[in-house]
């Protein structure tokens, strides 16, 4: 890794580009409500300061394998994230970072974006009964 590349804006951000790109490989695998919410729930965490690149880098790799679980085990949006996705994305970013501020607009964001994957879900469940 070169050294622009471990000090880079982008890098603090994201952390190495290496793990980045394999994390979004593994995001675009998702079922697709699963991909929704991950992806809503990564636009969130962008609004948190990372306290350095491998510490991010993690949060977005625990997010991935906390989604691939749940799709794995045929586990509920909502039981993931809970009722209020704010909450749950607060505290996730809590574990990783030195904290943040995210927008009202943000919030609004994610949990209409959350709402929409759960919606899907529950549509899909209704329509098997």
């Amino acid at each position: 890794m070169s050294e622009g590349e471990k000090t880079g804006f982008i890098a603090k951000i994201i952390g190495p580009k290496k793990r980045w790109r394999a994390y979004k490989a593994r995001v675009k695998e998702l079922p697709e409500d699963y991909r929704t919410a991950a992806e809503a729930v990564e636009r969130y965490l962008m609004h948190f300061v990372p306290i350095d690149a491998d510490s991010n880098a993690s949060t977005f790799e625990d997010l991935v394998d906390l989604f691939e679980q749940a799709a794995t085990n045929g586990t509920p949006i909502r039981e993931i994230v809970g009722e209020d996705p704010v909450e749950f994305a607060e505290a996730f970013a809590q574990n990783y970072t030195e904290g943040g501020y995210a927008p009202a607009r943000a919030r609004k964001r994610l949990a209409d974006d959350i709402e929409r994957a759960a919606g899907t879900e529950t549509a899909t469940q209704d329509e098997s009964l």
